[in-house]
């Protein structure tokens, strides 16, 4: 699915979420931080990346300046925040070594930076990818977007025994897509807001155009269990864009930019616990809640459930990624959110996290209230 950025649209999706490392975290109703970001500075080592047409400026080298000064700026502006990387050096690192820098410091946020490239030299611009189904709307850009996933997804291929470590994803075959799960997790939200500060904040930059963001199947998205993008931020095929990102100047205003995204995602990261729904609609019920949501409760009594995932689509409550369970399906605005588990009881609900986290890390307790779903 492809998304224009409409900042009325992504400044809805104020909702911080508390990443699930622990069900006892979990449980405790604090007010969340962003506390620590991993910036992975794409390819490196051996996988140089998209290169230059006169074959001197290679894509592991920008996203490396660029990212070093991304992180410089976090540090100078917050120090209390932990910034790490997945590579300072010209390193090699697979998709899944990436992924796990930030699963293990428990990142609440991974920026993977990246520059573009095309057959073509007309094709310039900046894009932001958020996990999720490529869409065959717009047949070129559905073109344009699975090669960029072929591309970055490729490096599998220098590994050495990848169809092991990959549970044999082929990135040249298409039909290994099915391989990714394609739901949008609990992150769906976070990870759209945070693409879309980046958007905004890069529009009038020193590299003009606007390619927007997009959903795709990118494995270092897929397997970060927290607000995960991935940056394009320019094309190393147009002139006009490698003169930019070849300069100290271009790319110290784009690092600027950058930060300025950061900032007004994290300030709003920070400051924000609920999720106002602006029409909230139960579609769907598992049999042995039917008779508990037949109506939403009024007042001041309320029901608690765990929302598992969201998408900007509705998924039948059947579907098999539910892994055996039968969502309450809400729909908040633009998106449906999938809930399990649902009761009057919280500390019922609470209880079943501790197994509902295992299937899905990124699931939390929600409570549904006078036409409103809130964080609890």
């Amino acid at each position: 699915m492809y998304l224009k950025y409409i900042p009325a649209l992504v400044c809805t999706f104020l909702l911080p979420v508390l990443s699930c490392h622990s069900a006892s975290a979990a449980q405790e109703t604090v007010r969340p931080k962003l506390g620590t970001v991993v910036i992975d500075a794409g390819h490196g080592g051996k996988d140089a990346g998209c290169v230059s047409r006169d074959g001197r400026t290679y894509e592991k080298n920008l996203t490396l300046a660029i990212a070093k000064q991304l992180g410089q700026k976090i540090k100078a502006e917050y120090p209390d925040v932990k910034v790490y990387y997945t590579r300072l050096t010209d390193r090699y690192l697979t998709l899944n070594e990436r992924a796990d820098i930030a699963n293990r410091n428990h990142a609440d946020l991974f920026i993977s930076i990246h520059i573009n490239a095309n057959n073509s030299v007309s094709p310039s611009g900046f894009s932001a990818h958020i996990f999720g189904r490529s869409s065959g709307k717009d047949s070129d850009l559905f073109k344009g977007n699975m090669e960029l996933c072929r591309r970055e997804n490729s490096v599998i291929l220098l590994e050495d025994d990848y169809s092991t470590n990959y549970q044999g994803f082929d990135p040249n075959d298409p039909e290994s897509f099915i391989f990714f799960n394609l739901m949008q997790n609990a992150f769906y939200e976070q990870s759209l807001l945070f693409a879309g500060e980046v958007i905004q904040s890069l529009e009038g930059g020193p590299i003009t155009k606007n390619r927007g963001i997009s959903q795709d199947p990118f494995f270092v998205l897929w397997k970060t269990s927290m607000p995960s993008v991935l940056l394009e931020l320019g094309f190393i095929s147009n002139s006009a864009d490698l003169k930019v990102l070849n300069s100290e100047k271009g790319r110290s205003q784009i690092a600027s930019r950058l930060f300025d995204a950061f900032r007004k995602f994290k300030t709003k990261y920070d400051s924000s616990l609920d999720l106002s729904a602006q029409s909230l609609s139960v579609t769907e019920a598992s049999p042995q809640t039917s008779s508990t949501i037949a109506g939403l409760p009024s007042g001041e009594s309320a029901m608690y459930g765990i929302q598992i995932m969201a998408s900007g689509r509705e998924i039948s409550a059947t579907d098999k990624s539910f892994k055996g369970y039968r969502p309450l399906v809400v729909r908040d605005g633009s998106l449906y959110k999938y809930v399990i588990c649902v009761s009057g009881e919280e500390k019922d609900v609470r209880s079943d996290l501790r197994s509902v986290v295992r299937k899905f890390p990124g699931a939390f307790v929600v409570e549904i209230r006078n036409g409103t779903i809130v964080r609890r």
